[in-house]
């Protein structure tokens, strides 16, 4: 792996329109299975409506296949961990690779238990995954390098993200969204910096299950996995920036906040705004 010159020409990378995506999501209103985790459930409901989507949460094994085959995407979400809750990951992400929609996987928590760890490279091995969100420790931690991770938050220094965001897409066949104080998305071949978002969303819980959700929607709307995860991570940034720009409350804390940027996502329109291509460069790249 190498990485590009410092203060070489940034190198924006596949074609990042966020009109399109925006456009192609309001022509389609995917429906999105989520098999979520209960503290933010809700959030990821919140999220799959206001971005454009259709969000149900069926999580039923009995049922979860019949779903996720009316759906246009599938999310997986590892937030809560039991052997129920593996099958039924996995059952419904073989009814979408069987539909052929996307399987957006958010391994939470891989790597601060053997248990963690191992049902997430489960469902990795086992899955056609189109795209694999975590935070730097997660996706550290997936693919087998060392990571600290607290619960499921991330601790530590991951100065090479980029080169591991590579080898996590090599081995999983994902586009890897590893978000962080710079979100970096990658695939087999190169990983890009997208610079957009905002400290306030690491005060909140469940702004990585959010991000998830949002790629979920996003995922079936564009054709290529990196365009889509690169789109998606770059948009919710953006509306993170717009949130904070905002009033949003009289203590301007977390809560407040939260509702400023659920308010900021259903709001958002991409029509006059910003080339995202300005928001990121390549940081990264295969030999």
């Amino acid at each position: 792996m190498t990485a590009d010159e410092p203060g070489s020409e940034p190198d924006p990378g596949p074609d990042v329109d966020l009109r399109a995506m925006q456009a192609s999501i309001e022509g389609t209103e995917p429906l999105v299975n989520a098999v979520t985790n209960a503290v933010t459930t809700n959030d990821v409901a919140n999220t799959v409506l206001h971005w454009g989507g259709l969000p149900v949460m069926s999580d039923d094994v009995r049922e979860v296949a019949d779903m996720v085959a009316t759906a246009q995407a599938c999310l997986l979400n590892m937030g809560d961990v039991s052997e129920d809750g593996e099958e039924t990951m996995l059952t419904a992400g073989r009814a979408a690779n069987d539909a052929g929609i996307p399987v957006v996987l958010d391994p939470v928590g891989v790597g601060a238990t053997p248990t963690r760890t191992d049902v997430a490279k489960r469902l990795a091995a086992e899955l056609d995954v189109a795209v694999v969100k975590g935070n730097y420790g997660e996706i550290s931690a997936l693919t087998g390098e060392g990571a600290t991770v607290r619960g499921v938050e991330s601790v530590g220094e991951y100065d090479g993200i980029g080169r591991t965001a590579i080898a996590c897409a090599r081995e999983t066949g994902a586009a890897v969204v590893a978000s962080g104080e710079v979100d970096v998305v990658a695939d087999a071949e190169s990983a890009y910096e997208v610079r957009a978002g905002d400290p306030m969303l690491g005060r909140i819980v469940g702004t990585g299950c959010m991000l998830g959700a949002a790629l979920s929607v996003v995922a079936p709307s564009l054709d290529d996995p990196l365009s889509a995860a690169l789109a998606g991570t770059c948009a919710f940034g953006l509306v993170a920036e717009r949130a904070a720009n905002g009033e949003y409350g009289e203590y301007a804390g977390p809560a407040s906040y939260k509702t400023a940027f659920l308010d900021a996502m259903a709001g958002f329109d991409e029509t006059g705004g910003e080339d995202a291509d300005s928001r990121i460069r390549r940081v990264a790249r295969a030999e």
